[in-house]
């Protein structure tokens, strides 16, 4: 299946959609993608099946977004704890990946139409060489497009992307390009994978598990957490648009709990604002000549 499903609503989910646009929509919705296994064993199918048919339903899921107006979603593809599954799980997930990400190339004319950007967010050294190129590919594919944005999280977690982040900035520290006052969560945020996208908005997670596995743990601070008992494949414009109206009645105490913090990390000095960008500066050009 193509990376968005092209289709057409009901008359009634139309009138639906167009009733939820007329709210508060939200600019970044993320998705913990579970259930595919559980649905391949309530199926009778095999494993790689249950993913390809997760697969499927974020298409259709992409599709309904546009339709919403949300212009940024991140999904949780592929958690580094993934790695310890049977290798033959494991390694048709590589291969699904392939399979997808080939996919996209073959479709770049689609994603143009749409004006959609793919950014894959991990430690993508720890996937085969091959799918990094595949990867890489689809990135610069896409790099212009600015209508919509897919930010797929592959070979990520949280405690990783922090351990990482932590590890840059003593760095800086040691190597005299940032001073221990410019340490902060400001600086903390913009050194992290997720560093270009705008805040999780609300925060959506399938098949009845209650807990984040690991996943956006610093950025989903402010942000709606929605948990539904439907396995991922089986999930539908309903379930999203009351994930959605979920996030409208919270978003005045979001809102509320944003601007104050917004507030408190405001103002540091020009110095110290210098200092930061230069870091900055050169920690993106060390990461864009490792990925090369």
């Amino acid at each position: 299946m193509s990376w968005i499903k092209e289709g057409s609503l009901s008359w009634l989910q139309a009138a639906c959609v167009k009733v939820v646009r007329s709210g508060q929509v939200p600019r970044h919705v993320a998705f913990i993608m579970d259930g595919n296994r559980r649905f391949a064993a309530k199926t009778n199918v095999l494993k790689v099946e249950g993913h390809s048919k997760g697969f499927d339903k974020l298409a259709e899921t992409l599709r309904w977004c546009l339709d919403l107006g949300v212009p940024e979603v991140t999904v949780y593809a592929f958690s580094i704890e993934n790695f310890k599954r049977s290798k033959d799980e494991v390694d048709g997930l590589m291969d699904l990946a392939r399979q997808k990400f080939k996919k996209l190339l073959e479709e770049k004319d689609k994603l143009r139409e749409h004006g959609v950007r793919i950014c894959v967010i991990g430690n993508l050294s720890l996937v085969p060489a091959d799918l990094q190129e595949l990867i890489r590919e689809a990135m610069e594919a896409t790099q212009t497009h600015n209508k919509a944005f897919l930010n797929v999280a592959f070979a990520y977690t949280a405690k990783e992307e922090m351990a990482n982040v932590i590890g840059e900035v003593a760095g800086g520290v040691r190597d005299g390009g940032l001073l221990g006052q410019d340490v902060g969560t400001k600086l903390f945020d913009a050194c992290l994978y997720t560093r270009h996208l705008p805040q999780v908005d609300l925060l959506i997670r399938t098949s009845g598990e209650v807990r984040f596995s690991d996943f956006m743990l610093w950025q989903a601070s402010y942000s709606c957490i929605y948990f539904t008992d439907v396995l991922w494949p089986e999930f539908d414009i309903w379930s999203l648009l009351r994930a959605v109206l979920c996030y409208q009645m919270k978003y005045p105490a979001l809102q509320r709990l944003r601007l104050k913090e917004e507030k408190s990390v405001l103002a540091a000095e020009e110095q110290q604002e210098a200092r930061i960008e230069n870091f900055l500066s050169a920690l993106n050009s060390k990461r864009a000549l490792s990925f090369l």
